[in-house]
Parts: C-alpha cells; sequence; structure tokens
C-alpha cells in the first residue's frame, strides 16, 4: 500500500488517537509526509494540522563558532514558516515543558533583528555561568527541540488555527532509556489534553513508549477519557511493517511481529545487560497479561504463581505499582535493588517455565 493510500486510511479512522510502532527504516517519517501531503490536498492546499519529525528537528544546527573559539557557540534555528509563530514563545514556557526532564543546563533565546522574524539562536549555559556559552549533548539537544516544539503547540496562532491534528514522528530517537519515561508521559498528557478536540497520530521506533501509552490508555487511572459513550475506545494502536516493498498497518495482536514475544526481547535485553528502569515493569506487565489471556485467565498473578511465586500478591502490588502513571512524576527512574532482582527472578523464571525462542 502506498503512503498516501495509508495516509488515508488513518484519516479516515473513527478514533482520535493512532499510536504506531514501526522499525527504524520501516518508513515512519515519510508517513508523516505523505500525511501531511494528503491533508493539504483535502484542504485546499493549506495546512490542515501541525507536525514534530526528522524535518522539526533539522531546523535546528549548531554554530560552534570556529573562528572564535567557541566563544559564542550557539543553536541556530533555520528559518522556516514557524518564524512568525516564535514570538509568541517565551524561555518560561519552554523550561516548563524541560523540567521533567531536569535539565542540567538553562538557556535564553537569541532573536532576529526584526523581532517579527522570530528567534535567531538559543544560548546555553550552566547555572551562574550566563556569560559561558555551552553546548549540550545530542540527547540533550533532542530533548530540548522536543520540547520547544511542545511549548509551541500550546502557544494561539499555530496549533489552534491548524487544529485538525498532531502528527509526531519518534521523539525518542537518541535518548537515554531514563527519559523515555518521561516522553511517553508528555505524550500522555498531550493525548489527554487533546482527544476530543483532534486527531492525534503518534509513531515511534521504540515499542517501550508504545507500549507504555497504550497501557495508560486503556488501563490508567483515567481510561474512562478514552473510551466513548458506546463502549468504543478513541484509540487504536497499530505496527507498521514493510512487507516485499509494500507497507501495511497491522493489528500488534495479530501481527508477523508476535509483540508479545518482542516485549520479551526487550525484557530479557534489560535483564542481561542490567540496565532495568521503572518503565521495563510496565513493559513486565503488559508480557504476563498477554501470557495470562493465552492461557485463558483473567489475572498475571495466576502467571506468578505458575512460575513459582507462592506470594505473588507482593510481586503483582509491586509490579502494579511501578506501572503506574504517577510513579514517573517523581523522576524515580530507577528501580530499588530489591525490585530489581525481582524484576530478574520473573525474567528467568518465564524463560525456564515457557522456554520461550528470542532472537536478535
Amino acid at each position: 500500500m502506498s503512503n498516501i493510500k495509508l495516509a488515508k486510511q488513518i484519516k479516515e479512522l473513527s478514533e482520535n488517537v493512532v499510536i504506531i510502532y514501526a522499525f527504524n527504516a520501516t518508513g515512519k517519517t515519510r508517513l508523516s509526509v505523505a500525511y501531511k501531503d494528503y491533508t493539504k490536498s483535502e484542504n485546499k492546499g493549506k495546512h490542515s494540522g501541525v507536525y514534530y519529525n526528522a524535518y522539526s528537528e533539522d531546523l535546528f544546527v549548531w554554530d560552534n563558532d570556529e573562528p572564535n573559539e567557541n566563544a559564542n557557540i550557539n543553536l541556530s534555528i533555520n528559518e522556516s514558516s514557524l518564524n512568525k509563530y516564535h514570538n509568541l514563545l517565551n524561555e518560561d514556557r519552554v523550561r516548563e515543558k524541560l523540567e521533567p526532564y531536569n535539565p542540567r543546563y538553562d538557556f535564553y533565546f537569541n532573536s532576529h533583528d526584526n523581532p517579527e522574524d522570530g528567534i535567531k539562536s538559543i544560548t546555553f549555559f550552566l547555572e551562574g555561568q550566563e556569560d559561558t556559552p555551552i553546548k549540550i549533548s545530542r540527547g540533550e539537544e533532542r530533548i530540548f527541540v522536543w520540547c520547544f516544539f511542545l511549548a509551541l503547540f500550546d502557544v494561539e496562532g499555530w496549533a489552534d488555527e491548524q487544529n485538525e491534528h498532531f502528527f509526531i514522528d519518534d521523539p525518542v530517537s537518541s535518548l537515554d532509556d531514563h527519559n523515555i519515561f518521561i516522553t511517553a508521559l508528555t505524550i500522555f498528557n498531550l493525548i489527554e489534553k487533546h482527544i476530543d478536540k483532534r486527531k492525534i497520530i503518534f509513531t515511534t521506533h521504540h515499542m517501550g513508549i508504545a507500549s507504555i501509552i497504550g497501557d495508560w490508555l486503556s488501563k490508567g487511572e483515567h481510561k474512562n477519557k478514552f473510551v466513548g459513550r458506546d463502549n468504543k475506545k478513541k484509540y487504536k494502536q497499530f505496527i507498521l511493517e514493510n512487507t516485499g516493498g509494500e507497507l501495511q498497518l497491522s493489528n500488534p495482536r495479530s501481527s508477523v511481529l508476535l509483540y508479545h514475544l518482542r516485549l520479551l526481547q526487550l525484557l530479557n535485553q534489560a535483564k542481561e545487560t542490567g540496565d532495568i528502569y521503572i518503565y521495563h515493569f510496565a513493559l513486565l506487565r503488559q508480557a504476563l497479561e498477554n501470557i495470562a489471556s493465552f492461557l485463558g485467565v483473567g489475572q498475571f498473578s495466576y502467571v506468578l504463581k505458575q512460575i513459582g511465586f507462592t506470594d505473588d500478591k507482593k510481586s503483582t502490588d509491586i509490579i502494579n505499582a511501578l506501572s503506574h502513571q504517577k510513579v514517573y512524576y517523581n523522576q524515580n527512574d530507577l528501580p530499588i535493588p530489591a525490585n530489581k532482582d525481582l524484576f530478574i527472578e520473573i525474567i528467568e523464571n518465564l524463560n525456564t517455565k515457557y522456554n520461550f525462542v528470542l532472537h536478535d
């Protein structure tokens, strides 16, 4: 199926929220461009929504000021159609979006000579050292640009005029794992705020973030917001697959990708490396629920009993608590040693009991 046909398919979905998981290089960014082109063609050539994708990131380019030994190093913003909205933005709006990420730097905007031309560049500095510009890391830069656009989504004059949809394409590339759940939360908050006002399409190569958002939509404390009066879900999840050059959207539960086995693969990778974060417990719960569903039972505590956990209630409570949305507000991204040991034991027992065959 062509990108334009896929874009049309997504546009015609009755669900307001569309979450699409795909491996890198499958065609997520091309799909976002196709969606823009298709919706513009349906709107007399005018933008009907706003976007965040690789092209958004490409607007930001470092000026290393090499002739002056980096004395005035800054992150320049290439001019685009967005410049006319920059004067509606200020540093505090961006700082508010950045706050959950606990940035180790501060910044200020540098405007063009004509303020109506928008922001020319951003200068970064360490606290108390405003006169000494610094270059932030690639991961920090990606987070900053994402938060810049999150703040821009809020200003009047852009997102409220092009208000039919948000298309967010892979904002988590180059992020450290411990920032994944924070990004998931920013997207979930965006969905919660706008779900009844516009369509929100989110694509990602990171199964963790797709799974966490899907879990919050279906099982979170505000899950009723995401179900209509007819008891129909307001969201839909897909896997974008490329088979023989043809793109298609598949159901995660029936896709040849074998969604639950991919979850187990990620969980095993975390166990082997020891890089275990709290968001992995949300993935663990989903994997346990999938196994429980396959076995024809309703509770994943049954699976814990089957793999040797006699105190299944305690283990269930820990997994549920660490999968809960509110835990992410506390910036506590690493589990305590006892919970980390529990995670490792569950994965090892699952592999022993069910003998999953997992490939890289």
